[in-house]
């Protein structure tokens, strides 16, 4: 048997993570999960729930499927009601969306995907936990998964608040609205308010916070909260002035649309001032448009307020 190259000894290095990885999440069987589907029909439907304005292409070639099978299951996802089709910019291409059953079909395989990790992470230590997404997320970045910044704009993770964020969220904000905007000890206020009603009341399928992470410090932040059961509401985002101009605001607002439409809302809004002409651009380009207006006091001075929403 002739001699590997080291390279290629590293190549099997990988397989065998490969396996043991997919073996520890329950992927190697033709099950996914002990699911009626199978472990490429769930990631074909967690990239209709998550990806912006998905195509049958699309997703074929982000998931390295072959097209034939990519139409076929989508046939069946079709019939079963799970998936509904609207026109794009462009009228020869067709995006794909999932109906309300689409996404009543997803929740339980994503609330299982998600639990079979906990129950991985769980025997772990905190500081361990962290090591395990942080060498995952290097693994995407080095492995240039697009989704992720690039190393010019700076590596950064986006993540669930741990103990003691919520608290810099506040901080944060009164820090820097006061230095930035003259805002007064009423909107940390606020701001305390919304972080505290989200500590006491969170509905975790519905409503979340994301926070990210940049060599080790928190450089942004993001909410969504119920409004009701069709609106969502995005609050309290935030990015440091260290790490803005590399894209991290639309990020963090495309994170709460994924997260919208596979919740079910039917809408998201949220409330802005007219002189946070940063903000106000992202929400536009995101394709938030404004459907209300008033002045008020609220801040320490005379201000105008906007509402603005997208339609999911």
């Amino acid at each position: 048997m002739a001699t590997m190259r080291p390279i290629e000894q590293r190549a099997d290095s990988v397989r065998e993570f490969n396996r043991f990885y997919m073996s520890r999440i329950g992927v190697l069987g033709d099950v996914f999960l002990d699911t009626e589907y199978s472990a490429s029909e769930v990631r074909l439907l967690y990239e209709l729930a998550y990806r912006d304005r998905p195509t049958a292409s699309k997703i074929g070639e982000a998931l390295g499927l072959d097209p034939a099978y990519v139409s076929r299951t989508l046939r069946k996802f079709e019939k079963r009601g799970f998936i509904t089709t609207v026109p794009g910019a462009d009228r020869r291409c067709r995006l794909l969306m999932l109906t309300p059953a689409g996404r009543k079909a997803f929740a339980p395989l994503e609330k299982k995907a998600r639990g079979a990790i906990v129950d991985i992470l769980e025997p772990l230590s905190t500081a361990d936990q962290n090591r395990v997404a942080e060498s995952m997320l290097a693994l995407r970045v080095l492995l240039g998964d697009p989704s992720i910044a690039s190393k010019q704009q700076g590596l950064y993770l986006i993540r669930p608040p741990r103990p003691g964020d919520l608290g810099w969220i506040v901080h944060r904000h009164g820090v820097l609205y006061a230095e930035e905007f003259g805002y007064g000890a009423c909107f940390e206020g606020q701001v305390a308010s919304v972080v505290s009603d989200f500590i006491r009341h969170q509905q975790f399928e519905r409503e979340r916070c994301w926070v990210a992470e940049r060599d080790g410090e928190i450089i942004g932040s993001i909410f969504l909260i119920a409004q009701s059961k069709t609106v969502a509401q995005l609050r309290l985002l935030l990015v440091e002035p260290t790490a803005r101009g590399m894209g991290l605001g639309r990020r963090l607002v495309d994170e709460t649309i994924r997260f919208a439409r596979v919740a079910g809302y039917q809408r998201i809004r949220l409330w802005t001032q007219t002189e946070l002409k940063a903000a106000r651009k992202l929400y536009q380009s995101a394709g938030f448009q404004i459907i209300g207006e008033e002045a008020h006091e609220g801040f320490g001075k005379k201000m105008q307020a906007e509402v603005w929403e997208l339609k999911l």
